[in-house]
């Protein structure tokens, strides 16, 4: 099979079986998972995942949700305070203007009503599969639109198709900025206990060559990453010295709060 970020030839590189664990009920009807990997910029694909139709993955993606809302379960949750904090501190410092953002795959609305009950930031929310806070003002597809800001937390780990990828940055208006937390790495692990792969609805691994390379091809042309939020801020053009500001925050917090860089910033390895 072809790469979907850079079109380069994916190779098979290993199976992993769900029924030994806490989501086996959850694959019991999809069956053991096999996995590829670029053998160029490294991106690691579920095979599985993108054969499935659209009903399947429906079904599997609100019975894990379902499933992580009402049981005790030790997941990998994003920090979504330290999230919040970075985004309150680029607000503060006129970086980013929420005025017109959009938080996509927002889930259960966990990120935006912390960012509107504490910090007073609103962001409108998409969701395709769930709606959870009333606290929070969810929108339908057919109200998406271009937005200055389109924020996604634990979203391109989901993602098996370009289209989908393509369909989150199609939404970022042309001086915009696209905010993504993911787990990063510079080699994906040959490990099928890697706690990454843990989840069933994971179905993407991206690597920091594959990360540069889909930025390039989106024409975003620097990133910010701050280590505390493991997120990055792809920048379309910057206009208006975020290099500087950057410089500035991290001066007053006297530490290397945020990495700024002319490209895809490679600090998280995912481990």
């Amino acid at each position: 099979m072809k790469c979907i970020i850079c079109k380069s030839k994916s190779e098979f590189f290993l199976t992993k079986d769900f029924d030994k664990t806490q989501y086996g009920f959850l694959m019991k009807d999809i069956g053991p998972v096999d996995y590829f990997k670029c053998t160029n910029c490294g991106f690691t694909i579920s095979k599985t995942h993108a054969e499935m139709d659209n009903k399947k993955w429906m079904t599997l993606n609100s019975g894990f949700h379902h499933y992580l809302e009402n049981n005790v379960v030790t997941t990998n949750q994003p920090p979504y305070i330290y999230q919040a904090i970075m985004l309150m501190l680029l607000a503060k410092n006129h970086i980013l203007d929420f005025s017109n953002s959009l938080d996509f795959a927002g889930g259960y609305g966990t990120l935006s009503n912390i960012l509107k009950k504490y910090l007073n930031i609103n962001l409108s929310v998409y969701d395709p599969y769930v709606q959870g806070s009333s606290q929070v003002h969810y929108i339908s597809k057919e109200e998406l639109r271009k937005y200055d800001i389109v924020l996604n937390s634990a979203l391109f780990e989901h993602l098996f198709t370009r289209e989908a990828f393509d369909e989150i940055n199609d939404l970022v208006s042309d001086f915009g900025f696209m905010i993504i937390h993911t787990v990063v790495c510079e080699n994906i692990p040959h490990d099928k206990n890697w706690f990454y792969m843990e989840p069933p609805v994971h179905c993407a691994f991206h690597t920091n060559k594959s990360m540069s390379i889909l930025m390039k091809q989106w024409n975003y042309e620097a990133s910010i990453y701050c280590p505390s939020a493991k997120s990055w801020i792809l920048i379309k053009k910057d206009n208006s010295n975020i290099r500087n500001k950057i410089d500035i925050i991290n001066s007053e917090l006297q530490t290397k709060y945020f990495i700024y860089k002319d490209d895809f910033v490679n600090y998280w390895m995912g481990f």
